[in-house]
């Protein structure tokens, strides 16, 4: 198969969806790569790391989305990608559709075949090309909070893990999955004082083992969500439903309970934020106030950190990649339950039913 990496060109992302090391494996099997001029620098792998382990260099991404039979990439294609999308061409890539009619309207009209890193799921639910990237958005989130709670960046002017004598600063994490417990753990690392919420006792339960001290559990609620953004210095939202619109658990008449500079960050951002409030934001321009309270809705998180970021998604999606490459979509997707449930939509029909629900649009399953 001939495999195409283009350079990503969403503002400040700067990952690429494939290592060198990765680009070999692709070769060995017998494929031709073709990478963009300068995909990789970003992310710290030169043109002749590629060019040395049997891959092709193009200079435009024009070119690479004309020669290639799949397209793998980081985030999904923006507006003037639209274009040069075409029919029958398989993309392998973050789409979050729930997020974006125009991006859902384009892949449909492009005729190609999209199958979304963040819908690969697991028997047991886990969704192994989503956790890698939550990971590094967790540790993130508490990151980014941590810097602007200081007052020069807009916010309160407390120190996260405060000092002997000072209290700590309260963080209330709202969603216990991978995102949630990497930013409890992380914020919990400096001190702070951490409450972290779901709606799954189980996971609770489990949380309550295993985190510090310093963390606390709480059942998920209206009344409990109010409750604690009563005290909060920094809210992490990190709720997520595979595939569609993220529900909106903090509302924008729950911002008067909250102080003058507390900082909200919603990871869950990709998939339309679970904060009423949010929008869209870039690691350029990454923080605006409503009502007092400063948000912080950048939604390529991970793509400030792209060494380790590129690192840990091709250790993901290589995998999955290969399946693709070797077999083909059709027969690898009717072997491989877990990369069926990527795809999302095919020549033109959407078959994954939470984009559908999204847009009001048909849910065609795919026939076997």
């Amino acid at each position: 198969m001939i495999v195409g990496i283009p350079k990503e060109i969403k503002n400040n992302e700067y990952r690429v969806s494939l290592t060198p090391a990765g680009a070999m494996e692709l070769v060995r099997r017998g494929h031709t790569v073709y990478i963009q001029s300068g995909a990789g620098v970003d992310s710290g792998f030169a043109d002749k790391e590629y060019q040395a382990v049997g891959a092709k260099l193009l200079p435009s991404i024009e070119e690479v989305y004309a020669t290639a039979e799949m397209i793998i990439k980081v985030k999904e294609p923006i507006a003037p990608e639209y274009g040069l999308v075409r029919s029958g061409q398989l993309l392998f890539t973050y789409f979050h559709f729930a997020s974006s009619e125009a991006l859902t309207q384009a892949m449909i009209a492009s005729g190609a075949v999209c199958c979304a890193y963040e819908t690969v799921e697991r028997s047991d639910r886990s969704l192994p090309l989503l956790i890698p990237m939550s990971e590094v958005a967790g540790r993130m989130a508490a990151q980014e909070g941590r810097y602007f709670l200081e007052k020069p960046r807009g916010g309160k002017g407390i120190l996260l893990g405060g000092v002997p004598g000072v209290k700590p600063a309260k963080v209330f994490v709202i969603g216990a999955g991978v995102v949630g417990t990497a930013a409890a753990r992380t914020a919990a690392g400096t001190g702070a004082d951490v409450t972290i919420c779901d709606v799954s006792l189980r996971r609770l339960t489990y949380l309550a083992d295993v985190m510090p001290r310093n963390v606390k559990t709480l059942m998920s609620s209206e009344y409990n969500i109010r409750e604690e953004l009563k005290h909060a210095d920094l809210v992490v939202g990190s709720v997520l439903i595979p595939g569609a619109k993220a529900p909106k658990l903090v509302t924008r008449d729950m911002l008067k309970l909250m102080e003058p500079g507390t900082v909200m960050v919603d990871v869950a951002i990709d998939q339309g934020g679970c904060f009423e409030t949010s929008r869209p934001t870039t690691h350029e321009d990454p923080v605006y106030y409503v009502d007092g309270i400063l948000h912080y809705c950048v939604a390529n998180i991970p793509g400030a950190v792209p060494y380790t970021s590129t690192l840990a998604l091709t250790n993901a999606t290589l995998p999955y990649a290969l399946q693709l490459a070797d077999k083909g979509w059709r027969r690898a997707c009717a072997e491989n339950e877990e990369l069926r449930l990527g795809l999302n939509i095919v020549e033109g029909k959407v078959v994954y039913r939470s984009v559908a629900e999204a847009w009001g649009l048909p849910y065609e399953p795919l026939q076997s």
